[in-house]
């Protein structure tokens, strides 16, 4: 008796564990874009900064964002280049005007207005890429509010603005005079290249050109030093 109540206790926990088995094997997997959408909600002050110089053209006015010298905020600049100040993981961005200083921040009306100091949320957008290549502009305090602008370069109410609306849409433009074919090229210095018993052999690097590459709304990523591969066997350099 003592043994088949062993053997059918053993059976149950076979039992218990299949089926423990089997529902963690049935979990959907993670679903990435769901962290992605709830991380790029924090923000994060420990990851350094990127900055990008580039102007907001309009999709409506035909002209760029520019911030003035009175806090306003228009689409009426013909050369608005704006500052960009990435703030966290994903998308989201301050949006600074060069000449000004003034970052574009949106009060708790919809209302947008020039700020000198943008550390609120109110003072941070995250960029939606849509499917036409338009950026749309979501204030991060006020969700679902978006930044947009008539025909004649007025800020329109945010309250009563859409992602699809063609007034919230935007597209990314380098500055005048900001071309990536003015880049010039520089020569590396010659480094010496130190052997194993104390030996140094002259080192020095054929002439590297810089390029930028362009994303697909003219984000620049330059190379800044080259990567250095010594053979201490030879004295080569690669």
């Amino acid at each position: 008796l003592i043994i088949s109540l062993l053997f059918f206790f053993f059976r149950f926990l076979q039992f218990t564990a299949l089926c423990f088995y089997a529902q963690n094997s049935v979990q959907s997997p993670p679903n990435f874009k769901q962290h992605v959408t709830e991380q790029s909600r924090l923000s994060d002050r420990m990851s350094r900064r990127l900055t990008r110089t580039y102007q907001l053209y309009s999709r409506t006015s035909g002209k760029h964002v520019q911030v003035l010298a009175n806090k306003r905020v228009n689409a009426n600049g013909d050369d608005g280049a704006v500052h960009v100040e990435t703030d966290s993981f994903g998308s989201r961005v301050r949006i600074k005007g060069v000449k000004t200083g003034y970052y574009i921040c949106m009060n708790k009306r919809g209302k947008l207005i020039g700020k000198r100091k943008g550390r609120g949320k109110d003072c941070i957008f995250t960029e939606i890429v849509l499917e036409n290549n338009y950026t749309a502009l979501q204030n991060a305090k006020y969700e679902g509010w978006f930044m947009a602008f008539t025909r004649k370069g007025r800020p329109r109410k945010a309250s009563k603005t859409k992602q699809h609306q063609r007034e919230a849409h935007f597209m990314k433009r380098l500055p005048r005079g900001h071309l990536l074919s003015e880049r010039r090229p520089f020569d590396a210095l010659p480094l010496p290249v130190p052997d194993v018993l104390g030996e140094t052999w002259p080192c020095t690097f054929p002439h590297l050109w810089i390029y930028s590459v362009t994303f697909v709304f003219g984000a620049g990523l330059h190379v800044s030093n080259p990567l250095v591969i010594t053979d201490r066997r030879k004295g080569f350099c690669y």
